[in-house]
């Protein structure tokens, strides 16, 4: 299929709130159409699947926009200038669960939601992890429970949909297509 069909021809910046912003482009279609569409500006983000001891550590903290806690990767969005995906990875890592991974390599990148914003995910398994201090940032991961599940657990958990963020449910079924 030729993308070059469509043709942005314009953008409007609606809000800007520091890391997102909202725009509506102008979009111009294949028959010659003019129409607007409404895109979230994301920086990017990382998420880790920590591997220790024949187990997956996972962060189960509460989600404003779900009003709901959820078992989920740890993660983060690419929001410090310069910084690299391994080193934003290794950075998330020792924020949320306090480990410093030995090894990363990356396992999945995919965009999270191509129909209304630009924000690619990548995902890292990290191995050969220490034990850190970790440092929470914000209410939230203050709060956050760090969960460590036996990866023979897995396979059954998925199945059983006891995973409901995308992330997660995309690094762990990478993680297990690769062991």
């Amino acid at each position: 299929m030729d993308d070059s069909r469509f043709e942005i021809t314009g953008a409007d910046l609606l809000v800007d709130s520091g890391f997102l912003r909202l725009e509506r482009l102008n979009v111009r279609t294949p028959g010659g159409d003019e129409v607007g569409r409404e895109v979230v500006r994301h920086p990017g983000a990382v998420a880790i699947v920590a591997v220790v001891d024949d187990a997956v550590v996972l962060i189960r903290q509460y989600r404003a926009p779900v009003d709901a806690y959820v078992l989920e990767l740890p993660a983060g969005k690419l929001d410090v200038t310069g910084e690299g995906l391994e080193p934003a990875a290794a950075r998330e890592l020792e924020e949320e669960v306090g480990l410093r991974p030995g090894r990363l390599e990356a396992i999945a990148a995919f965009w999270t939601g191509p129909g209304f914003t630009d924000e690619r995910l990548t995902v890292f398994v990290a191995t050969d992890c220490a034990k850190v201090a970790h440092a929470p940032h914000g209410p939230e991961e203050e709060d956050a429970e760090v969960v460590c599940v036996p990866i023979a657990e897995l396979r059954d958990m998925l199945a059983a949909d006891a995973f409901e963020d995308a992330k997660t449910i995309v690094g762990l079924q990478a993680l297990l297509q690769r062991i």
